[in-house]
């Protein structure tokens, strides 16, 4: 049976599906030892041959491994960083080929999954399945209806205006100037909660 490139890359667990459009793009795929570096290129995983970086990419695996970790702070969400700084991927003792699903800030806490399973990460990450998100924040200042209605509605953060989200006041602290919230989105921008808050010119103290 025949299936997308890509897709067969991500459930034989080289990346995201996304990632894996990016690795064709580049040449770094073969099929049948000929470089392909067209999108929507379908294969048939019992005839053809795969090569990623000229390894040899077998029939994918059902015996996939997800792990649920709580993210401490300091942490970036990556499997290798640039920079030297500790991944997620060393919280954990495994020799398999996991990547993290979506990301949290390095100074956000919070659960997070690592998975080798890539047809998971797509359906989870990809805007267009519209899987929720929910985050708590603190904020600095008082947060009040009209900010909370435009974080709601929609907000402009710079290269992008969010869609419609739910958020919910936990907490105003009067006496420490703070505010608590609950904020779901579906969206998965980088730094999205944060810069959500500081286009009401709330600066957050915690969020991703």
């Amino acid at each position: 049976m025949e299936e997308r490139l890509q897709k067969y890359l991500a459930e034989a667990g080289i990346a995201s599906r996304r990632k894996c459009e990016e690795y064709i793009v580049e040449g770094r795929v073969k099929v049948n030892n000929e470089t392909t570096t067209q999108l929507g290129v379908k294969i048939n995983p019992d005839i053809d041959e795969i090569k990623f970086d000229n390894k040899l990419v077998t029939n994918p695996k059902k015996d996939y491994t997800y792990i649920l970790l709580n993210k401490p702070i300091e942490y970036v969400t990556t499997v290798k960083d640039q920079f030297g700084r500790q991944t997620v991927l060393d919280l954990v003792k495994t020799n398999k080929r996991l990547v993290p699903v979506g990301r949290l800030d390095m100074y956000t806490s919070g659960a997070l999954i690592l998975t080798d399973d890539g047809e998971f990460v797509y359906k989870v990450t990809h805007p267009k399945h519209e899987i929720t998100k929910t985050y708590t924040v603190t904020l600095k200042g008082l947060i009040t209806p009209e900010e909370v209605k435009k974080l709601e509605s929609g907000v402009d953060i710079g290269d992008f205006v969010t869609t419609k989200a739910r958020v919910k006041i936990l907490k105003i602290d009067q006496e420490q100037n703070k505010s608590r919230l609950e904020i779901t989105v579906h969206e998965g921008k980088n730094r999205q909660i944060r810069r959500m808050c500081e286009s009401v010119r709330k600066k957050s103290t915690s969020s991703p």
